[in-house]
């Protein structure tokens, strides 16, 4: 009978390319985005809709699909309600975690090691609702559960159509300020740390292998490729593709041009509990349960120059005006 998959989030970095991919496997998909989209597959219904909304998602569950993937971001105040009715109500549940979950204590980071939810000593870190605290919550709502129908996946950053990071810094601050001929601010501090950035596309594969196998229930993968880059070397690989030229400063300099006001550490978090962390990701576990290699896997300058190629050029990014003002100031 053929299988049924629900695809929450379904035209994000991932999803944008899971669906296809669930469709060449001959799944029937329901694909649930803020966007519409249209398609011609008898196979593919695409639905315009806030999957955290209770309609909606109580006539969604009702279909009983055979796995759900989901790709929307719960904050602690709500795993508690959306991960126990999602897990109920299908046969296998894949939960969307990350690797900015894990502490920058062992190299190359495995399933196994420790999470800064359990280990990391900022009593500020541990009692917020940071992206990397709120996502090994949730994992922890799966593994308590008394169930094993779930898979929990942790990818790395993860490039893709439109989304092209250099360290904290998203499309709009490098392929964006590249597009208009203006240099970008980095932060020393990062500049020969070890980062791992994969492409969409090999990850949704990696997804869309993990479903219905005996041996992804019950357990959490890293989902990423093995290649390992200083985020200096990926500045590179951005001046290279499309003439970005990266300004490396210090990091208190970058975080003020990021959000001046001191109390809100988001940023601060982000980059020091993820992106000056030694963040080689091993994915042996996830290769050896489906069958994928490393060797297939996008290099990462290809996948950059294949991704940013795509680029629309007049699309309006808009304008980061702290960094303009700060790099205009240091050159005086």
């Amino acid at each position: 009978m053929q299988k049924k998959v629900l695809v929450l989030g379904a035209s994000g970095a991932m999803g944008r390319y899971l669906v296809p991919y669930l469709l060449e496997k001959d799944y029937k998909v329901d694909a649930v985005a803020l966007d519409e989209q249209k398609s011609e597959n008898p196979n593919l219904k695409w639905i315009k809709g806030n999957a955290k909304d209770w309609v909606l998602r109580n006539e969604l569950l009702a279909n009983n699909y055979d796995a759900i993937v989901d790709f929307l971001t719960y904050n602690s105040a709500e795993i508690t309600y959306y991960l126990p009715q999602s897990l109920n109500s299908t046969g296998q549940y894949v939960f969307t975690s990350s690797g900015r979950i894990y502490d920058n204590l062992e190299r190359p980071v495995k399933e196994t090691s420790p999470r800064l939810l359990d280990s990391c000593k900022d009593p500020l870190l541990i009692n917020s609702d940071d992206y990397c605290i709120y996502k090994a919550r949730g994992e922890n709502i799966l593994t308590s559960s008394g169930k094993k129908n779930w898979t929990i996946i942790r990818p790395a950053t993860t490039y893709s159509f439109m989304r092209y990071q250099l360290v904290t810094l998203e499309a709009r601050d490098t392929v964006g300020r590249a597009f208009a001929g203006k240099d970008v601010a980095v932060p020393i501090q990062a500049k020969d740390k070890p980062a791992t950035l994969s492409w969409g596309k090999d990850v949704a594969r990696m997804i869309g292998e993990l479903l219905f196998r005996d041996g992804a229930m019950g357990e959490a993968f890293n989902l990423n490729s093995a290649e390992c880059r200083t985020w200096g070397e990926i500045a590179d690989y951005y001046k290279d593709i499309c003439n970005l030229n990266a300004v490396w400063i210090d990091k208190e300099d970058y975080l003020d041009i990021l959000n001046p006001y001191p109390y809100d550490l988001r940023c601060r978090w982000q980059l020091e509990y993820a992106r000056l962390f030694d963040r080689e990701v091993d994915n042996s576990k996830v290769l050896a349960v489906t069958g994928l290699k490393q060797e297939d896997m996008m290099p990462l300058y290809d996948g950059l120059k294949l991704e940013i190629s795509r680029t629309p050029r007049d699309f309006d990014w808009g304008t980061n005006q702290r960094m303009d003002d700060y790099l205009k100031k240091i050159k005086k």
